[in-house]
């Protein structure tokens, strides 16, 4: 485990912010493959899911889908040219405060946790919607939105699958990571 762990950040400073896929790929396959392509994007859907592992109950559901909800809502935004200022450092910081959050295994209101992940949501959407295809934009979406959310539910698998101590371990890597990722 801590070797696979230390193999990824070592890969971080030549994989940070890498995002093929953006342009004239409308596909749904390109948007079912574009997030495992980013290693920011790929970072903060794993965390959610951590995070929701940590938090259990109605967060093992909620996250996700506040996420999802709120990524869906910001691509349709940035898809219309509508700004929003300070998307690449919301993005960065959505990285290093749910892996914190997991790290320290807080238990905030499920309402603030919830909004706040929703909030990340938008900016990751707005990211994409701007930068998205030209054309095809709904099948984009759709398979943009699977693959985030099949992300979710790896880190929540991740989480579950190890015991806690390890799970709040994989959440301080992924806030460091984040951080090196200002960084790189």
């Amino acid at each position: 485990m801590s070797r696979m762990l230390l193999s990824l950040l070592l890969l971080l400073p030549t994989a940070a912010l890498a995002h093929p896929g953006h342009g004239d790929q409308s596909s749904f396959l390109s948007g079912l493959s574009h997030p495992v392509g980013g290693l920011d994007h790929l970072l903060a859907m794993v965390a959610v899911g951590l995070c929701a592992s940590v938090l259990g109950g109605r967060a093992l559901w909620a996250l996700p889908l506040a996420f999802v909800g709120g990524m869906v809502a910001g691509g349709v935004m940035g898809a219309a040219g509508v700004p929003l200022p300070g998307v690449e450092p919301v993005i960065l910081a959505s990285i290093i405060v749910l892996g914190t959050l997991t790290a320290a295994a807080l238990n905030p209101s499920p309402l603030v946790i919830a909004a706040v992940t929703a909030g990340f949501g938008l900016f990751h959407g707005h990211a994409h919607g701007a930068e998205g295809p030209d054309g095809g934009l709904a099948l984009y979406a759709l398979g943009f939105a699977l693959a985030t959310m099949a992300l979710h539910i790896a880190g929540i698998a991740l989480g579950q699958g190890l015991r806690r101590t390890l799970t709040r371990v994989a959440g301080g890597l992924t806030a460091l990571a984040g951080l090196g990722l200002i960084f790189a």
